[in-house]
């Protein structure tokens, strides 16, 4: 990656402060080892618990004299932190322990060690674009319909996207699915769909399939990615979904894609069940989603930042 896409630079920070949320993943490595690394590098750890506000925790550490936050957690774990980054304008790290890890994978970081991402405490800047729908960050993605619907259904909520995909299935097709009836708003055009699926992207994904999305080749590209799978003919949706199964969408009738900096959604509910990195939340419709561009001040480990520069 050309190095001279991102401003970056060297830091050297008296304190830093991680975040553990112990309940990501599969707990290796644990909270223990976590801390054990972060006391020899001078980080300040807390393991977060139940009922505590991460926002509140970060912020308070900033104010006794952090000079960069992070997570230690999967990517539902990392916006409130985040948002105490960009609040303070401070660097942000991110300790992959989740089970996808999208953005970790995608900024860079080394997602089968761990425990080597908290040597980006001493790393190297990058900065990279955030999403925003009304108050809230998104580093991945907001999602609307069928998908949203598992993640806010304790019974059905999965972290595997295939099999994700095949709960979905049944309902795609099914007499009782309800679509969402939505309009977008994209550089003052409008557009109508019938949709069972909306995905809105912090930068582009590569759409290797309906059931993983792929990596994002940047992370600075300065637009929001739209993809709408639309509710057509239950022969087209069968299609569709046979050719994400067999990671081949790229010309499936059914799918729809756009980019913009900025976009509105209309929805025909004032509330609607939504899912943010993976994490169920409930929006007010309408949704203004926009991108800040290159706000975010990550850092990476400095084996890992050269690796891009080479």
């Amino acid at each position: 990656m050309d190095a001279a896409r991102h401003r970056r630079r060297c830091l050297d920070l008296s304190e830093g402060f991680l975040l553990i949320n112990p309940r990501s993943g599969s707990g290796r490595p644990s909270s223990g080892e976590i801390e054990r690394k972060a006391r020899g590098l001078g980080v300040a750890t807390h393991v977060l618990q139940e009922g505590e506000d991460a926002f509140e925790l970060a912020r308070r550490a900033v104010d006794r004299g952090a000079g960069a936050v992070g997570t230690g957690g999967g990517d539902g774990s990392l916006a409130p932190v985040a948002a105490v980054a960009l609040e303070r304008d401070l660097p942000f790290v991110v300790v992959p322990l989740g089970t996808r890890n999208h953005f970790a994978r995608d900024v860079g970081l080394d997602l089968d060690k761990p425990l080597d991402a908290l040597d980006a405490f001493a790393g190297v800047e990058r900065r990279v674009d955030v999403g925003r729908v009304d108050e809230r960050i998104f580093l991945n993605n907001v999602s609307l319909g069928l998908y949203a619907s598992f993640v806010h259904d304790p019974e059905r909520k999965t972290r595997n996207r295939v099999m994700a995909l095949l709960r979905m299935a049944p309902a795609a097709v099914g007499r009782s699915r309800t679509p969402l009836d939505v309009s977008f708003e994209v550089d003052g055009r409008r557009e109508h769909h019938e949709a069972l699926v909306v995905l809105v992207a912090n930068n582009g994904y590569q759409v290797e399939s309906l059931a993983e999305l792929g990596e994002r080749e940047r992370l600075d590209e300065g637009l929001l990615h739209a993809y709408v799978i639309e509710a057509v003919s239950t022969r087209t949706l069968v299609g569709l979904l046979f050719m994400a199964a067999a990671s081949d969408v790229e010309e499936a009738e059914g799918l729809v894609e756009w980019a913009a900096p900025r976009l509105r959604v209309d929805l025909t509910d004032h509330r609607i069940h939504a899912a943010i990195d993976g994490e169920p939340v409930v929006l007010e419709a309408p949704l203004e989603l926009e991108l800040e561009p290159r706000a975010l001040r990550v850092l990476l480990p400095p084996a890992r930042a050269q690796d891009e520069v080479e």
